[in-house]
């Protein structure tokens, strides 16, 4: 055993550092380790000494490691995968280390907790509150303030209803197992396609190799049961899988059909848990007892001890790629994870990303395709409406033919879903009188009304004011206009247009929890909403056979702004939205709404031909070198000071390097030129695919030095060009 030890330490300015390993502690490659930092005490991670640098410090100036965590290691691979994500992404590995230990409880030793739980027994004093909590908490468990938030009343309530002997309190066990999953459950029914399908992927995990696959379906032919198959495999073989989801609000539907297949819900894994769930969490995933996690894209750094698969559900989504601190996405990471666990990957989409594809082409990934819905169901009819042929009624924002269609849909009994990407009322706000126009004071962005809340909000800092009575220039009253459609405002001409309907408005504004999105659901399979307005949150992943009619009330919305995916996204979110449409057996009816029926994209998605899309779209990328042909990073340099940031983004133009196959762009305020009252300036490099852009850019800013006040962030293979 060696005297020292080489740590990470949680603090990303540093790079490696050595220590002694004091008489009796030990340690090996991935100990969590505390370690003295002058006055302070880090959290770090050993690591092998023959693959980090560090300046050479004899045996007499080292300090003493301070403890270890009772925990197993941080695994090989995932050590592997941790290296390879800083090199790839240019991040400080520490920053990287950082994403496989969210919680510095679930390190320390085991915990016991007092929750509380109803006894059955009846107040002699019951109030209204009292009876609402007793019946709202029902047989669940939990803190105090836990069941003051499900119960909709105060902690007092609560606190009363234990004094009284109501509720009584339980001692628990924070790390109490998991209960295993049943992989013979409830096996369910599968066609040809999904059977041959599911064996393939049986047989990878039983094979236990790294195997990427593409499973290609289209909406509502049974992905999720087939890789649940997979998932079963390894079950049987006692080892985990992980199972990523593109979003929080996704979670509850699926642990729903999970539970139905293996007779218990998998482990969550998302922003959402409370700091005992993450712990409870962290600690059997490192153990190996909890056989299948669920969860967001943070999942990927979890210190699985045996992954049998990973499953990448709705691969091409956007959100998958993280915008602050790592800038990795989670799509390809968790093609390389598989790569270093020896372990088949499965990315699940119905509308696959050209750099899936391109891979697949390739012959990298393995392509297994859904052609057909499940069951009796078939693919709805899809049909632009022409918005310059047949616009809607002044004031108004659904066309006459939507309407008629929404008409007969309700009257047969029937669910519509009109999708529309913008939160909030209105994106602009402005004065008739003076032409004053709601900015944000951070950002360069306007403010977004929001109705139902009452405030003028910018979607990318948070800075919110009351909806103002008169103008702020002119102090004009009753001035203010609302300019475009937001989700609010359709709903509001859907209330004047069928009143008896009942509508719910699905967004991240009113879908913010898993408990949400499982009320929403609940609504929606007892028949309690006749219409949902809804976001991109709606279009992927729900399945209500009662719903029929999808209408599209902006179809054109995600071609603006000359990003290079823009028509790919479009395409891609249509398609998911349009699949909600006749999931059961009654057929499904699309109306897209579009000033340009005759764009690819709109000709694409009225046709179903989407191959002659993705061959136009790979063709362009490939005219352009644009990925998966060549490649981008983006060199974003901000600062609160306007005039450093500018200075600091031409210093890094003059120092750009001659290199045959490499050219570099800018700088240029960004299209978001003001973020969080950062100023902000913008680089893009585009490369040959065979340059190790990497090394280049590495090379390039290591050489350089910047004000304290500026940030250089890079973005490797950037996906949010503003």
């Amino acid at each position: 055993m060696s005297s020292r030890a080489r740590v990470i330490v949680m603090n990303s300015a540093l790079g490696p550092l050595d220590y002694r390993v004091p008489h009796g502690m030990a340690v090996e490659p991935g100990s969590i380790v505390v370690a003295p930092l002058g006055p302070r005490q880090l959290l770090g991670v050993v690591w092998e000494e023959d693959r980090l640098k560090s300046e050479h410090v004899g045996d007499n100036r080292l300090r003493n490691l301070l403890g270890v965590a009772d925990v197993p290691p941080i695994p090989a691979p995932l050590r592997r995968l941790v290296e390879w994500t800083a090199d790839y992404y240019l991040s400080p590995l520490a920053a990287v280390l950082r994403m496989t230990m969210p919680s510095s409880s679930a390190l320390e030793g085991q915990k016991l907790v007092v929750e509380y739980r109803a006894t059955g027994a009846v107040p002699p004093r019951m109030t209204p509150q009292r009876e609402q909590a007793l019946e709202r908490i029902g047989d669940r468990q939990g803190l105090v303030r836990e069941l003051a938030t499900i119960a909709g009343v105060s902690d007092a309530v609560i606190r009363g209803l234990v004094k009284t002997g109501a509720i009584e309190g339980v001692e628990v066990d924070l790390d109490s197992p998991f209960p295993e999953p049943d992989p013979d459950h409830a096996p369910p029914e599968l066609s040809t396609d999904q059977a041959y399908a599911a064996g393939i992927l049986q047989g990878a995990v039983a094979a236990g190799a790294f195997e990427p696959f593409l499973l290609d379906g289209v909406t509502g032919s049974g992905k999720t049961e087939v890789y649940l198959e997979g998932v079963a495999e390894a079950i049987r073989r006692g080892e985990q899988s992980l199972i990523l989801l593109p979003e929080i609000a996704l979670t509850e539907p699926f642990l729903k059909r999970f539970t139905a297949r293996f007779g218990v819900e998998p482990v969550a894994w998302h922003s959402g848990l409370r700091q005992s769930q993450r712990r409870r969490a962290w600690r059997q995933i490192a153990s190996g007892q909890a056989k299948v996690t669920v969860g967001a894209r943070s999942a990927l750094f979890l210190p699985y001890k045996k992954l049998g698969m990973i499953v990448v559900d709705e691969a091409h989504e956007t959100s998958f790629k993280q915008e602050d601190g790592v800038h990795y996405h989670a799509r390809d990471v968790a093609v390389m994870r598989g790569r270093f666990e020896g372990c088949p990957v499965v990315l699940a989409s119905a509308t696959p990303a050209i750099e899936t594809r391109a891979q697949v082409e390739a012959g990298r990934y393995r392509e297994l395709k859904l052609p057909g819905r499940y069951g009796p169901a078939q693919m709805p009819a899809i049909e632009a409406i022409d918005l310059l042929a047949e616009p809607p009624e002044r004031g108004r924002w659904i066309a006459p033919k939507l309407v008629t269609a929404i008409d007969a849909t309700l009257a047969r009994g029937e669910q519509v879903l009109l999708f529309l990407n913008r939160r909030g009322y209105a994106p602009l706000t402005l004065c008739r009188t003076c032409g004053h126009r709601f900015q944000c004071p951070n950002c360069t962005a306007w403010m977004v009304e929001h109705r139902l809340i009452n405030r003028l909000s910018c979607h990318h800092c948070g800075h919110a004011i009351p909806t103002p009575r008169l103008c702020p220039e002119c102090k004009e009253e009753e001035s203010l206009v609302a300019c475009g459609p937001g989700v609010e405002r359709i709903a509001d001409e859907v209330a004047a247009l069928w009143p008896e309907a009942k509508t719910a408005i699905v967004t991240s504004d009113t879908i913010w929890s898993p408990a949400k999105a499982a009320e929403f659901v609940a609504r929606m399979e007892a028949g309690a909403i006749d219409i949902v307005v809804g976001t991109q949150l709606v279009t992927k992943g729900y399945h209500f056979p009662n719903l029929t009619l999808v209408g599209v009330i902006d179809a054109d919305l995600g071609l603006e702004g000359g990003d290079l995916r823009a028509a790919e996204r479009t395409f891609q979110q249509i398609m998911q939205v349009a699949g909600r449409a006749g999931r059961g057996t009654k057929p499904g009816h699309v109306l897209i709404q579009t000033h340009a029926p005759g764009a690819r994209v709109m000709e694409a998605l009225v046709s179903g031909d989407a191959e002659a899309f993705y061959a136009a779209e790979t063709e362009s990328r490939r005219d352009a070198d644009a990925p998966p042909f060549g490649r981008f990073a983006a060199i974003i340099v901000s600062s609160e000071d306007k005039g450093e940031a500018d200075t600091a983004a031409r210093m890094i133009a003059r120092a750009v390097p001659e290199v045959e196959g490499m050219a570099v762009f800018g700088p240029a305020p960004a299209p978001l030129a003001m973020l969080r009252g950062r100023h902000r300036f913008r680089l893009l490099v585009h490369a040959a695919r065979s340059l190790d852009v990497q090394d280049v850019i590495r090379d390039w800013l290591g050489g350089l030095e910047w004000s304290a006040k500026v940030r250089v962030a890079v973005d490797v293979d950037p996906y949010n060009f503003l």
